[in-house]
């Protein structure tokens, strides 16, 4: 008797274990998005050697690892405009770089709405720490606060966690101050620079104070990871990691090269498979479809953000990214990515790629670049970028060429190709809506650096310096370049 009753205890043992650990959580699951300004897949578990991250590398150990994500726009306000709502910044018409924060408004069109409004209806506390940063006028407070903890018991959370990234270069000697709590700051000598960028002293200490602003992002993460630990949430979380867009440098932050869309996306939650890689091609909105998802919350029709763990889910056969104005510099570049192939457009050809922009000359990489330049110093690999025309079309083998250094788009033996990618940004165009196939009217124009000027009225050097790229931008503009 006493040995069916041993058994019998076992077997009930085993049942309830097992309802437990396959019963639904008790309460809906949180969502975490950690946001990283400026800063591209620099992380070891991406392939860095001169770092060792190892908050990001466990994230992506304990979760699933996306290798080809890229953000629908190189710029801050238009990629986090993109990404709130789930759609193409171009379609919503948040497509140039801070825009609407003056007379003129921009207002999402119907029926698109910003993703904490489906959260809150769904019971969610939505809290943001620190930047938001769209394109656009939302009539309605998107958040309950700042800090997740200050939500009701029980109840489940969605947190937006921006962290600075890598601006925490500038201003100069910020980086290696905060370093003093986390550990030795990356050393110039241990820096692998881009061929597209001359090997000068003052570019290769930004590129290792950026790679050691990378360093403090792992331990910021890592701090993260130990409050929700500490909270006893951590396993009913599914935590997103992303960036905003790539490096703040010549060729990354507002131009389609990898190095300005490519972006580090982790995912880990309940039920993902752990240490997962995923190679197909994604966009940083999908973060927004698939956060919705995991809360149960149905996934608007109109939305352009996929859910990348549904089970009906067709990957992209490419994506799609797109530059506009940036501040008062007028730009129009589309590109059109696969695994393989970089496609991009360029709307100003006769235009250089370094435009005036007071934002970008005033780093002092920019001022050595173009030091450089006039001084006939650099190489033809980093003349790319001095360039003073562009091409209508660019065509990159990112498998075999992946820092976009030999264009293909006049090699006759990849003349399928290129007319294939093109065909499909005309495609994707059509579909999508893109509103900046049209200039910004002059009025807008007008409008919009009316903000500006008035923002730099207590920096009068600023404020020339504004004014004179407006008044450039508008001459080209009469000129038809």
């Amino acid at each position: 008797m006493r040995h069916f009753i041993l058994l019998f205890l076992a077997f009930l043992s085993a049942v309830i274990t097992q309802a437990e650990t396959s019963a639904e959580p008790s309460s809906p699951p949180n969502i975490l998005w950690i946001v990283v300004e400026d800063m591209s897949p620099h992380f070891s578990c991406y392939g860095e050697t001169a770092i060792a991250t190892p908050h990001v590398d466990e994230l992506a150990a304990e979760g699933v690892q996306f290798t080809n994500a890229v953000v629908t726009a190189p710029v801050c306000s238009a990629a986090r405009s993109a990404m709130i709502t789930g759609m193409y910044q171009t379609t919503i018409g948040s497509h140039n770089h801070r825009s609407s924060r003056g007379a003129h408004k921009i207002y999402l069109p119907e029926p698109v709405r910003p993703l904490p409004e489906y959260f809150r209806e769904a019971g969610y506390y939505c809290t943001n720490r620190k930047k938001t940063d769209y394109n656009f006028i939302w009539d309605k407070s998107l958040y309950d606060g700042t800090d997740w903890k200050e939500r009701k018991p029980g109840q489940p959370f969605f947190h937006q966690e921006q962290l600075k990234g890598g601006k925490l270069r500038s201003p100069q000697g910020q980086i290696q101050k905060l370093m003093e709590l986390v550990g030795p700051t990356v050393s110039p000598s241990e820096v692998k620079l881009p061929p597209y960028y001359p090997d000068h002293p003052i570019i290769r200490q930004d590129w290792a104070d950026y790679l050691s602003a990378a360093l403090y992002t792992d331990h910021q993460v890592g701090e993260i990871i130990r409050d929700l630990e500490s909270e006893g949430v951590l396993e009913n979380t599914y935590i997103f990691f992303i960036s905003d867009h790539g490096i703040s440098h010549a060729r990354g932050k507002q131009f389609c090269y990898d190095e300005g869309i490519r972006i580090p996306f982790i995912v880990r939650g309940p039920g993902l498979e752990r240490g997962s890689l995923r190679d197909e091609s994604i966009i940083h909105i999908d973060m927004a479809a698939t956060s919705l998802a995991f809360a149960g919350i149905q996934i608007p029709d109109h939305m352009q953000s996929m859910d990348l763990f549904s089970s009906s889910y067709e990957s992209r056969p490419f994506v799609v990214s797109a530059r506009d104005r940036c501040d008062e510099t007028v730009d129009r570049i589309r590109s059109v990515r696969t695994q393989k192939y970089k496609y991009i457009r360029n709307y100003h050809p006769e235009r250089p790629y370094l435009q005036p922009n007071r934002y970008k000359d005033a780093k002092e990489i920019i001022k050595v670049i173009r030091q450089l330049d006039d001084q006939n110093r650099l190489t033809d690999e980093q003349k790319l970028i001095t360039a003073q025309t562009r091409p209508v079309e660019e065509l990159y083998n990112l498998q075999t060429d992946p820092w976009e250094l030999q264009d293909l788009s006049q090699n006759p033996q990849y003349k399928s190709i290129l007319e294939k990618m093109r065909s499909s940004l005309d495609e994707w165009i059509a579909e999508t809506k893109d509103q900046g196939q049209a200039l910004e009217a002059d009025s807008v124009y007008d409008l919009e650096m009316a903000w500006n000027n008035d923002d730099k009225k207590d920096r009068p050097d600023q404020l020339r310096i504004l004014q004179r790229n407006i008044a450039k931008m508008k001459k080209w503009k009469a000129e038809g370049k």
